[in-house]
């Protein structure tokens, strides 16, 4: 019983240890994982750094590491004690971190309200490794750093492109691996598996169609979960936390012709009723330069589930105004 009692008080004070945070101005909370000993970050620095985003109760918000793309800015003047600039000065290259940020002390010091999304928080959790740091050098000109910064920061994101060009094949394979999937190809490289053809008529380029889809990245988040980036439909965007109340949610109205060329061949393949889902290569997605609104980084294959609700020929009774699918790049 002792030994038992002994064991628990050291698991809890390994614990506490864990969550022993420092304490900033400003309300800040912040431990450092490592220190490279490296200079700290300083305002007018341009720095590469990836981050996880959560709330206090522990749920993501957003990743550089699920998009796989670090966040390159240059590190402004802090506006108040405790602010995300007066965080970064205590941080140099190759440190990693965890802070929370004082929500109240924001909304205070900002003028601003709380995200309804954090409305029951009191901080705002960042983990961050600050991946490179470019510094001015004395007595260089404005223009020259801004150049300087420019070309370190395009070699780099070249090299990480051509990372992700490199992996686009062998994520489709883990994807229909995964999924235990038999897709058909078609001669374009678009991937597919018919779930219900639905009736015999075929939608024609500039047709109108109301669908219900929904698109997502091949692959997971950290957490296992799936990286959705856009639905039609209500539930799913909940549970992805893209939930929009202003968005108008079930069947979409399309024009086939006007979205990324994979999009628009699939639909082709399946009549009213039907389901399909695609595999969508970069070359028939987004290509090269991704779409960053949707955080699609560059050579990133797609898939969609998608439902045809309803075909209109040009010149039929048009369908009721609803937002779009997914458009051209």
């Amino acid at each position: 019983m002792k030994k038992g009692i002994i064991i628990l008080f050291a698991a809890t004070l390994g614990l506490a240890a864990c969550n022993n945070y420092k304490k900033g101005s400003g309300g800040l909370m912040y431990k450092i994982h490592k220190d490279g000993g490296n200079a700290k970050i300083q305002e007018g620095d341009i720095i590469e750094l990836n981050f996880v985003q959560k709330n206090e109760r522990d749920s993501v918000m957003f990743s550089t590491y699920d998009i796989e793309q670090p966040q390159v800015f240059p590190v402004g003047k802090k506006q108040y004690s405790g602010d995300m600039n007066d965080v970064l000065y205590l941080f140099g290259e190759g440190d990693s971190a965890t802070f929370k940020l004082d929500l109240d002390t924001m909304t205070s010091r900002t003028k601003q309200p709380k995200p309804p999304a954090l409305a029951k928080d009191k901080y705002l959790v960042f983990t961050v490794k600050v991946e490179k740091v470019l510094k001015k050098n004395s007595k260089e000109a404005d223009t020259a750093f801004q150049r300087r910064a420019q070309e370190f920061f395009q070699k780099d994101y070249l090299a990480r492109i051509g990372k992700l060009k490199g992996e686009e094949t062998g994520k489709i394979k883990k994807f229909i691996e995964e999924n235990k999937l038999k897709p058909q190809t078609t001669a374009s490289g678009l991937q597919y598996v018919i779930n219900a053809p639905g009736n015999a008529e075929r939608p024609a380029m500039g047709d109108t169609i109301m669908l219900n889809y929904t698109g997502k990245l091949l692959t997971k988040k950290k957490d296992g979960k799936e990286m959705i980036f856009q639905s039609s439909i209500e539930k799913v965007e909940k549970e992805a936390g893209l939930y929009n109340p202003m968005t108008q949610y079930g069947p979409r109205k399309f024009t086939l012709g006007a979205a990324i060329p994979g999009f628009d061949e699939g639909l082709q393949l399946i009549g009213k009723g039907g389901k399909i889902l695609l595999i969508i290569p970069s070359k028939l997605g987004y290509g090269e330069s991704g779409q960053p609104q949707a955080k699609i980084t560059p050579y990133s294959p797609l898939a969609f589930e998608i439902e045809i609700v309803d075909i209109k020929k040009p010149g039929s009774a048009p369908i009721a105004a609803a937002p779009v699918a997914p458009a051209k790049k």
